[in-house]
């Protein structure tokens, strides 16, 4: 059954889409005398609104949720109920009649309509609910740190529409929660509580371990009209910020699997493979230049090339522009290159200490083995001796990666000739993989660009 707030939303919603079409014929149309609509076909949009809108969550609560998921949201449930208006006014013979452009205007100007009046509504809510209205209380299970945040982030938001009104303390240790909000240990004074103030929100902000705990407050209110949601804590647990997807129809958090997105790997990938195109069109002149330059400093090929491992551990072979003399190593060593080292020719010195070796990498880049910016490929003699050594090694590989890096761009690059430079890689590393961004590789990018290139490291 519809609550008043439910049927007014639909009327509203239904009054932009009738006064979007109105406004938008008289747009297009000029005069006002030649004003016209398809009235089927806004009857037609109305009903499906009123099917496709409940069905897409517009109608519940947005309470604590993201205002531009609604927005994307509210566009993508309007745009598909017009995509099947244009389907069933076809399949009837009635497209004929309607005009393109008063439809374009049509739902541009509802879709302004719809995303407005939510964004009004958010704002008036916001003012209510700072004077103090408008609130649902909520009782906060837990104990510890994740508890502690989770309590801070509901007192800093109030335009959530959430307050903190009491909360049981699991933990044996200090307890933290201001004084304006009542601490309990005993379940049933709590549940007393709870009860006696009408609180129907509890939040479970318990670890992962915690599933007696779990299962005492689901059988104490297990009667009650009481909404109990479980806020895991797993960062002792997840290497990465914990996400939840979808796996055959079960919700599942990833404890540890790649930080990335699917959608910010499309980002990255579509990124990748421009610049590096452009790059080595742009550069061609100067990568003709060095070539010569390497061949005439010493016998051997141009490129040198070493198998490294990728993105899930995938090896692939990268290359260099060569900047040794031709040497064989003994099976299953890799020396890395030291200050004043012999192997390294004139040209090579120079090539390494301004970075321009790396430039065939992005020959890499091109075929989909490298990222432009991420974790530096170490060689796989050097992957096995320090996966054991390196805390959260190996998951420099959760990616593509890098001809820059957050480390390289920080100063941890050159040679690891003590097992503390390589942690302050990792270290960098997997901050990258933590809080990664579009925004930050562009830094990334820049920095290498202005101060990366020379670097008293690399050597």
């Amino acid at each position: 059954m519809l609550g008043i707030h439910g049927l007014l939303a639909r009327l509203v919603d239904v009054i932009l889409i009738v006064a979007g079409a109105l406004l938008a014929s008289h747009i297009r149309f000029e005069d006002f005398e030649q004003t016209q609509v398809d009235g089927a076909f806004i009857t037609l949009s109305v009903a499906l609104a009123l099917v496709s809108f409940p069905v897409a969550g517009l109608y519940k609560s947005w309470r604590g949720r993201s205002l531009l998921r609604l927005t994307g949201l509210v566009s993508l449930a309007w745009l598909l109920v017009q995509a099947g208006g244009l389907v069933l006014m076809f399949s009837v013979h009635r497209t004929d009649v309607i005009s393109r452009l008063w439809f374009v205007y049509w739902t541009a100007i509802s879709a302004a309509g719809f995303i407005g009046a939510r964004l009004m509504l958010h704002t008036v809510l916001r003012s209510v609910r700072y004077a103090g209205m408008n609130l649902r209380n909520v009782a906060v299970v837990g104990g510890g740190v994740h508890c502690k945040e989770l309590v801070g982030k509901l007192q800093a938001s109030p335009a959530s529409g959430f307050r903190a009104s009491a909360l049981f303390d699991v933990s044996a240790g200090e307890v933290f929660a201001p004084n304006v909000i009542p601490v309990f240990e005993d379940l049933e004074k709590f549940a007393e509580h709870v009860r006696k103030n009408g609180i129907r929100e509890i939040w479970l902000a318990l670890p992962l371990s915690e599933a007696q705990t779990m299962l005492r407050f689901v059988n104490e209110f297990r009667d009650d009209l009481v909404n109990i949601r479980f806020i895991p804590d797993v960062r002792s647990l997840a290497l990465f910020d914990a996400d939840v997807v979808d796996l055959i129809g079960a919700p599942a958090i990833s404890l540890v699997a790649s930080p990335l997105s699917a959608r910010a790997m499309v980002q990255k990938e579509i990124f990748d493979r421009l610049f590096a195109a452009l790059v080595l069109l742009a550069l061609a002149p100067l990568l003709l230049i060095i070539a010569i330059a390497v061949k005439c400093s010493s016998r051997g090929p141009v490129f040198f090339t070493q198998c490294r491992k990728g993105a899930d551990g995938q090896v692939f072979r990268i290359y260099k522009f060569r900047t040794m003399r031709a040497h064989v190593e003994k099976a299953g060593v890799v020396t890395q290159a030291a200050k004043g080292d012999p192997r390294i020719t004139r040209v090579g010195a120079l090539l390494r200490g301004t970075s321009l070796d790396e430039l065939p990498q992005f020959l890499n880049v091109l075929r989909g083995e490298m990222s432009v910016v991420g974790p530096r490929p170490h060689a796989i003699e050097h992957d096995e001796i320090y996966k054991k050594l390196v805390d959260g090694y190996i998951h420099r590989y959760r990616i593509k990666p890098g001809i820059t890096g957050w480390a390289q761009v920080n100063g941890f690059r050159g040679e690891t000739d003590r097992l503390e430079k390589m942690q302050k890689r990792v270290e960098h590393d997997l901050y990258y993989l933590q809080n990664w961004s579009f925004r930050l590789d562009m830094r990334i990018v820049i920095a290498t660009m202005l101060k990366g290139l020379v670097s008293s490291n690399a050597y």
